[in-house]
């Protein structure tokens, strides 16, 4: 594969707007911008004093991320998926004074519903609209997990149908995909290159009739950005390509080596053994990233590793904290 042409920014603005973990008294850190506790609206309480109290912003197991960047003297927005619940992301976005009909593009970094079941808030927040959509190809699978001694749970999917019928512009793309003149990069399907980087392995997609395994999700892409004099910036959903993977797929598909920052989920949270926990982190303190961000199912584990692999570029996410990269 010849590196694809990824242009340089100056700067990208990337905030949490979906992520396991709301913290309020969280300082800022570097290129981390915490939301002020004292800014914060306040509504009705009647059983507190004064009759109201501080409005907080709310944490769910899901992820989504609002990427601004300015080319040509113009901002634009990419929503880079929308959450577990409803109503959580429109939420977050009218707390920190966001306005959803700002949003260019959304990108969904795979199927699951944790990434993509705000766009009904979105929609209901917007009401028609002709917003791109991308995806890769396999985002419509039909999933179940099957854990033992459970009865399979299926994993709620996105209906294409009714997202056709509210407008959005569905694209799908199993190969890398530009954004804004070769600005942003949708990674598309990811090489799978490491040994220990296994996917899903509870997981099973129905094709015709029957479950089959589908431990790869073949569907999971992540963002590229190349910002000047610094290196890429990788953003993940679940990273359920592995973020080795990952990492070193953006390094081919690009050709660019230096890592500037790394934020998003690296899914090695709940029964991932700790084996792989341990190889995973090695090899991405290898990469020497500036800027360190795991997010949402990346696990407790696998972060204090990191925030001890990594203390200079370790920084915990919360939502409501806004990176200026």
């Amino acid at each position: 594969m010849h590196p694809i042409q990824l242009q340089t920014i100056d700067a990208v603005k990337i905030l949490i707007l979906a992520d396991n973990q709301f913290d309020a008294l969280l300082p800022d850190q570097g290129p981390a911008k915490r939301p002020k506790i004292g800014a914060s609206r306040r509504v009705a309480a009647p059983l507190m004093e004064g009759g109201d109290t501080i409005e907080g912003m709310l944490a769910q197991h899901g992820f989504s991320a609002l990427v601004s960047l300015t080319q040509n003297g113009r901002e634009h927005h990419i929503l880079f998926d929308t959450g577990a619940t409803p109503d959580g992301l429109v939420e977050s976005m009218r707390i920190l004074d966001l306005a959803p009909k700002d949003i260019e593009t959304v990108v969904l970094s795979h199927g699951h519903f944790d990434h993509t079941a705000g766009l009904n808030g979105l929609v209901r927040t917007l009401g028609r609209t002709n917003l791109p959509l991308l995806i890769h190809p396999e985002f419509w699978n039909r999933r179940r997990l099957v854990i033992p001694d459970t009865d399979p749970f299926e994993i709620p999917t996105t209906s294409k149908s009714a997202l056709a019928g509210v407008g959005f512009e569905i694209i799908e793309e199993r190969q890398p995909s530009f954004l804004l003149d070769g600005s942003l990069l949708v990674t598309g399907e990811v090489d799978r290159t490491t040994a220990f980087e296994k996917g899903m392995p509870g997981q099973q997609a129905l094709r015709g009739d029957t479950w089959e395994w589908d431990p790869l999700i073949l569907d999971d892409q992540a963002i590229l950005l190349n910002v000047q004099g610094k290196g890429l910036v990788i953003l993940t959903g679940c990273g359920h390509s592995g973020i080795i993977n990952i990492v070193r797929y953006a390094q081919k598909v690009t050709g660019i080596e230096r890592i500037y920052a790394i934020l998003g989920g690296f899914h090695l949270g709940g029964m991932t053994p700790e084996p792989i926990i341990q190889q995973t982190c090695d090899a991405l303190a290898a990469f020497g990233p500036e800027v360190l961000v795991p997010t949402h199912c990346t696990g407790y584990r696998a972060i204090h590793r990191l925030a001890s692999l990594l203390p200079n570029a370790f920084i915990q996410s919360s939502v409501g904290t806004c990176f200026y990269l």
